[in-house]
């Protein structure tokens, strides 16, 4: 078994060869393209295995690789100390430290997504950029106004006048770009049973079930809901020493979950009465947004066990039957059976 290293830009490769040995056996650097790739992996006999950093480039060579049969593993880029805290830190070096790493199986993994969600996850990481970009255009018109104290954009210079004229038309387009964008999605996602039984859950609507799904790709690569929670950034770190106990913030997990349950939870507490209930409860104790993470705790773990098990949501919020039930009409049916 060979053991490939691959440290990947843009333009070059830089790729280190172990055999079972532990051997050296090449180290070449080459252009990013997939007929060089390959042309290197058939100048020597298999089987091989390989690793890559999870930079921004990494779909191509996962596919090639995948279409010959090769196992790849993504390695966690943050996780990665034996490569970012180096003293000599080469191109040639970090690639022939992941091949060692591979062949001791001490790679840190980061989630390779399935193909057959990874683009429709990319168009709605795309829609959430656009709709940035169209909140930007609309806080420039807010300010130029209020620039020159006017209520609306007849009351402006010719110039100020021109700049909200183009912001407007910008909103328009990023308008049209959105909705195109949703329309593809909701075809193909709607359907889907666990984005159906996603739909039920409190202060998960149409565009969270989606993030939640192409997001978490595959619950079963969550040991428990714990390991769940700590994914989508809902539990602090910890930071203990010397017997005093600290938390810390940690960006380690995924943003979008963390925004889509944070956007759940303002949600079911403003149009479920058992879900304020108990948010009042902890807000009485607790800062407001720990209280409100607490509600997206809770949210989670409905998700969670949905998805896990495959069953409905069972209408309840901490055990306590919810009087308020989502409708079934559109996008949700009856039963995602149904």
């Amino acid at each position: 078994m060979l053991q490939h290293g691959i440290d990947l830009h843009k333009r070059t490769i830089v790729i280190a060869t172990l055999d079972q040995k532990g051997s050296l056996v090449r180290r070449s650097k080459i252009p990013a393209t997939r007929p060089d790739l390959l042309r290197y992996l058939d100048s020597l006999e298999g089987p091989h295995r390989a690793v890559v950093e999870a930079t921004g480039s990494w779909y191509w060579v996962a596919d090639l690789f995948r279409a010959r049969g090769v196992e790849l593993k993504l390695a966690h880029a943050r996780q990665l100390k034996a490569v970012a805290a180096a003293k000599v830190k080469t191109d040639p070096v970090d690639a022939l430290t992941l091949a060692q790493l591979l062949r001791g199986d001490l790679i840190p993994e980061a989630h390779m997504i399935s193909p057959e969600l990874r683009g429709y996850r990319d168009l709605l990481r795309t829609r959430l950029r656009l709709v940035q970009k169209r909140t930007s255009a609309k806080n420039s018109i807010s300010r130029t106004l209020e620039k020159y104290n006017a209520k609306t954009s007849g009351e402006l210079p010719p110039f100020a006048y021109l700049q909200i004229s183009l912001f407007e038309e910008q909103i328009q387009l990023l308008n049209r770009q959105v909705k195109e964008l949703e329309q593809l999605l909701q075809q193909h996602l709607i359907p889907d049973d666990d984005v159906q039984r996603l739909l039920w859950i409190p202060g998960i609507g149409r565009l969270l079930a989606f993030t939640i799904y192409l997001e978490v790709d595959d619950i079963h690569r969550f040991p428990s809901v714990k390991h769940f929670w700590s994914y989508c950034r809902l539990v602090p770190g910890a930071a203990d020493s010397g017997g005093k106990q600290r938390h810390k913030a940690s960006r380690d997990g995924n943003r979008y979950l963390k925004l889509a349950f944070s956007h759940a939870a303002i949600r079911a507490v403003q149009y479920f009465p058992e879900v304020r209930q108990w948010f009042q409860r902890w807000k009485r104790r607790k800062p407001i947004r720990v209280a409100r993470t607490l509600v997206a705790k809770e949210l989670a773990q409905a998700v969670y066990v949905v998805l896990t098990e495959g069953v409905d949501f069972n209408q309840q919020f901490k055990g306590t039957p919810l009087t308020k039930r989502k409708q079934a009409s559109w996008p949700r049916r009856a039963s995602p059976s149904v």
